[in-house]
């Protein structure tokens, strides 16, 4: 299926000690949907919020479910390997016309 092999591709541009453990499919789907309809265009707090809806199956009571600009700096970071994968894909997607 196209989302996945979009998310398969997002997930490959990430660095592997950034990737998260567990089961991540519909995470990276999640990120594939901001790529196709944000592409380059995509923000730390589009990433987050997808990251959001994702973790809200896994652990509702996770620290960082709050809205992105209520992050410390620290882990708003956190989601720019997200971002620069997407805007690598989102490139590469567009260089193949």
């Amino acid at each position: 299926m196209y989302l996945d092999e979009l998310a398969e591709a997002i997930r490959r541009a990430i660095p592997s000690d950034a990737l998260p453990s567990g089961d991540t499919l519909s995470l990276f789907r999640a990120y594939a949907v901001l790529l196709l309809a944000k592409g380059e265009e995509v923000s730390r707090a589009d990433v987050h919020n997808a990251w959001v809806a994702w973790m809200a199956g896994q652990d509702r009571d996770h620290e960082s479910l709050i809205p992105f600009s209520n992050l410390d700096p620290e882990t708003q970071a956190e989601d720019s390997p997200y971002v620069l994968a997407i805007r690598t894909v989102a490139r590469s997607l567009a260089s193949e016309g």
